[in-house]
């Protein structure tokens, strides 16, 4: 089975870029992040054309995940993070695919700070460890895979002072993922590839693709249960150097699992 994650950073306006990599790389199921499209404008028939079953909780112009299953349908679990009712925003998206339970985050930035965005990075991150405890303690494989908007360690950004006073990079936002990683869930890149320099992410300005000065943010953990089935975990890098490239590349993983029961997709009309 190989999961993925993928801020998209505009589901329409990189559509061509999605569908050639998902031929390419032919992921079982995909965590999209930053689809910037309100819910009525997600483009359901070019996934589905591509083979792909979806879940989606879009937003107009920010913000927005979906759940992106091949050869058959997500079962929705819930399209919110629990915790907060009045937070309405699309940031998580929760679905069963074969068998194993799959969360799409897109992590708060929390810029600038100190201010009401960086507390909201915090509290947002807060619910999702309680979240993910219960998660954990249901004994459900379960995958929580996106854009965390958080550089784990130093050793998870090139050699600057640029990002010091970065929401990414603070003692706070580490300590939280810190935090969750302590409940048992699995860093897939990092227990993989434990001393290589791994980046997911390069901004658009100062020109960082070509000097590859970047930062891992996009992350793909996994429960107890399914860590000793990791066999593979990679960033398609390639991806970020094409034109008109979102400024994250795909992660993905492979896991030991096969022959897992899937709902069939169906193909719906277009007025659905």
């Amino acid at each position: 089975m190989r999961i993925a994650t993928f801020n998209v950073n505009g589901v329409n306006g990189r559509l061509d870029a999605l569908l050639a990599w998902l031929k390419e790389r032919e992921p079982d199921i995909v965590c999209l992040q930053e689809l910037k499209a309100p819910q009525e404008k997600f483009p359901r028939l070019a996934i589905e054309a591509a083979g792909y079953g979806a879940l989606w909780r879009g937003e107009k112009a920010y913000n927005g995940v979906a759940i992106l299953a091949r050869g058959s349908e997500p079962t929705p679990i819930r399209d919110r993070l629990p915790g907060d009712a009045s937070d309405v925003r699309a940031r998580y998206l929760e679905a069963a695919v074969a068998g194993v339970v799959i969360a799409a985050i897109y992590l708060p930035n929390g810029n600038p700070r100190p201010g009401p965005k960086f507390d909201y990075k915090l509290a947002w991150f807060d619910r999702l460890i309680r979240h993910a405890a219960a998660l954990k303690k249901s004994g459900a494989p379960t995958v929580l895979a996106g854009d965390f908007n958080v550089v784990p360690t130093p050793r998870d950004i090139y050699a600057t002072t640029s990002y010091d006073d970065d929401a990414l990079v603070q003692p706070e936002s580490r300590a939280a993922f810190a935090r969750l990683l302590r409940q048992g869930w699995v860093d897939s890149l990092r227990t993989l590839h434990p001393d290589e320099t791994v980046y997911t992410f390069w901004d658009y300005f100062r020109n960082r693709w070509a000097r590859n000065a970047g930062l891992r943010i996009d992350h793909v953990l996994l429960s107890p249960s399914l860590a000793p089935r990791l066999i593979r975990a990679e960033v398609d890098r390639e991806v970020r150097g094409r034109p008109k490239a979102s400024d994250h590349a795909p992660v993905w993983i492979d896991l030991a699992i096969e022959g897992a029961a899937k709902t069939p997709l169906r193909r719906r009309p277009a007025s659905a």
